[in-house]
């Protein structure tokens, strides 16, 4: 490989990891908001809420939490020595190598 091909493959990484983590959480967290407009119409002045939107939006801000709490554990461990692993299906703290 050259130096060229070696550079856009890096380039590529770096690119999807900052559209998923940094406009992916805020993407995640506007849809949530939007669901819980969903279904709902004014009623002599009050909102009356739909239960497949508000589900849809807790599930979004469940998975925007999730996302903000594995980037405090990756900050936080990488301070105490250790590091984030995703071998398994759910993320453990290791020893770092």
């Amino acid at each position: 490989m050259t130096n060229v091909e070696l550079a856009l493959e890096g380039t590529w990484r770096v690119l999807i990891a900052s559209l998923l983590l940094g406009a992916g959480l805020p993407l995640v967290f506007s849809l949530g908001v939007r669901a819980l407009a969903i279904g709902s119409a004014p009623d002599e002045d009050r909102l009356h809420p739909n239960l497949l939107g508000t589900v849809l939006a807790t599930l979004c801000f469940a998975v925007v939490l999730a996302g903000i709490a594995l980037g405090i554990t990756f900050i936080v461990a990488s301070g105490f020595g250790k590091a984030l692993s995703f071998e398994h299906i759910y993320p453990v703290l290791v020893d770092k190598h």
